[in-house]
């Protein structure tokens, strides 16, 4: 069964031409693209009215535009996050055995970017590129409570899932959760994705001081402490030590 779209793959081919070498014009892009003259200049013109690319100085050649320039700063955002993170997560890992992960939002998820695995037989199990919804679980919440005010007021409008007896299914609760969180400047979760599991999650920040992912860690309920509060100091000075190294001024 064919999953792929043709057309998506023309344009995205397209894209990387201009990335790779700005300033071509339609004639040039369609011949190294192998499409048609009249074929490349929809798909770039379609490309334009998304922001993608845009006309450069002589209007008839194309440049990368802002979108294309956002998703590009986004992504090596991401790939620096993970890489810098690392470090911090296999420090956490090592300390207390348990396993840490570092989440960020992707609209109304969060999705999992990288991971320290506990080797203790009983650990929580989580996968790269997992998505959880934002309203349960330490890192969502945490993701939440720092979102813009129309994406909060989204979410709690919506459907909130209840995935456990302890997920936070109530709109007025939740939005007291999340004030709280802010406030506090962590969250903690009590089998709110799955039963018997216990989280800590806190913030990563960046150059702007604005939270871009959750640096989170998940226990077995039954090796969870009473007391979280020095799971919680060390996620914050890893938070802390990782968002200097994005360019957090501290």
């Amino acid at each position: 069964m064919e999953y792929t779209v043709a057309a998506v793959h023309e344009a995205l081919s397209v894209l990387m031409h201009v990335a790779h070498a700005p300033g071509l014009g339609v004639t040039e892009i369609a011949r190294r693209s192998g499409n048609t003259k009249a074929r490349t200049f929809r798909l770039l013109t379609t490309l334009e009215q998304s922001g993608f690319v845009q006309r450069g100085p002589t209007d008839t050649d194309y440049v990368l535009g802002p979108i294309a320039l956002v998703l590009g700063l986004a992504a090596q955002e991401q790939v620096s996050l993970a890489r810098l993170g690392r470090r911090h997560l296999e420090a956490l890992g090592q300390r207390f055995d348990e396993n840490v992960q570092i989440r960020v939002r992707d609209g109304l998820v969060s999705v999992t970017v990288v991971k320290w695995d506990s080797s203790q037989g009983v650990r929580v199990h989580s996968d790269i590129g997992v998505r959880r919804a934002l309203h349960a679980g330490a890192s969502g919440k945490l993701l939440l409570a720092f979102a813009p005010e129309a994406l909060q007021q989204q979410v709690l409008d919506g459907p909130l899932e209840r995935f456990t007896p302890q997920t936070l299914s109530q709109r007025a609760k939740l939005a007291r959760e999340i004030a709280q969180v802010r406030e506090q400047g962590y969250a903690v979760s009590k089998g709110e994705v799955f039963g018997g599991v216990v989280a800590a999650a806190v913030p990563v920040l960046d150059a702007r001081g604005e939270v871009i992912a959750a640096l989170g860690m998940s226990i077995p309920e039954v090796r969870a402490p009473a007391d979280l509060a020095p799971h919680v100091d060390a996620l914050t000075r890893a938070a802390q030590g990782l968002s200097r190294e994005l360019g957090w001024p501290g």
